[in-house]
């Protein structure tokens, strides 16, 4: 059984990252280690944090110095991790039991190195307000909409590079590492089954609309190498797929 390495960044989610390591915990699939990155500055939450990581040895908790960002924290995790297998968990969101065996089968069975799954969408209260269907997504689809939850997706580490990683920004870090990833003519495959729950707050800075906007043009433009015109032309269709979605949740 490979060893999978779950990497959760921790920010100011004090009532929810209990549930979350749960989750991780109650997995079917027993081989993992949980890397904890500890991303706030205000130490006041670590008492808490230290004792739910004595529960268990496979939970490793690590400090940051100083503030870092969601995703050069995730990068740190990965650079920590011993897995074969990467997977990404934000630490108010959650697994179902059998996310990373039914995940891990799948991927060993098609010889896939990156893959997502589908979702269901929750509020600060866990219920249930909508949900995303996975498909498998190439570079031209990913360009016009990000489809992918950050915390249904699992990968293979050998594919990170100094090149391929987390962006160095506030929002869609994780949307360059996918963009890279599908890079020629790569896929990120789906798993039909809903194995998350992302939850989704209004006081998040994911639920930034004008965070999100500066973010996403600096996708195109800063690390993706568009032109201004182009990176202008892809957050237009970024953005209006996005408001699609929300009416259709």
């Amino acid at each position: 059984m490979d060893l999978v390495s779950i990497i959760m960044p921790y920010y100011k989610k004090k009532k929810y990252i209990k549930i979350a390591i749960n989750s991780v915990i109650r997995q079917t699939y027993k081989n993992f280690e949980l890397i904890i990155i500890y991303d706030d500055g205000n130490k006041e939450d670590l008492t808490f944090l230290k004792k739910i990581v004595k529960r268990d040895k496979r939970i490793k908790l690590f400090i940051n110095k100083k503030n870092l960002g969601a995703g050069r924290s995730r990068n740190k995790g990965i650079k920590l991790s011993k897995g074969i297998f990467i997977a990404f968990l934000d630490s108010d969101d959650l697994w179902k039991k059998n996310k990373l065996k039914k995940q891990i089968i799948f991927m060993k069975k098609n010889g896939i190195d990156a893959s997502h799954t589908s979702y269901n969408i929750i509020n600060s209260y866990n219920k249930e307000i909508g949900s995303r269907k996975a498909k498998d997504m190439n570079h031209k689809l990913l360009l016009k909409s990000c489809d992918i939850g950050l915390s249904t997706v699992i990968l293979k580490k050998k594919i990170i590079t100094n090149k391929i990683k987390f962006a160095n920004i506030k929002t869609k870090e994780d949307y360059v590492l996918w963009l890279k990833i599908t890079l020629n003519d790569k896929k990120i495959f789906a798993v039909q089954h809903n194995l998350t729950k992302w939850r989704k707050l209004d006081d998040s800075l994911s639920s930034s609309s004008l965070q999100k906007l500066y973010d996403g043009y600096l996708v195109y433009r800063k690390y993706m190498n568009f032109n201004i015109l182009k990176s202008f032309i892809c957050l237009m269709s970024l953005s209006f797929n996005y408001f699609l979605k929300e009416i259709k949740k």
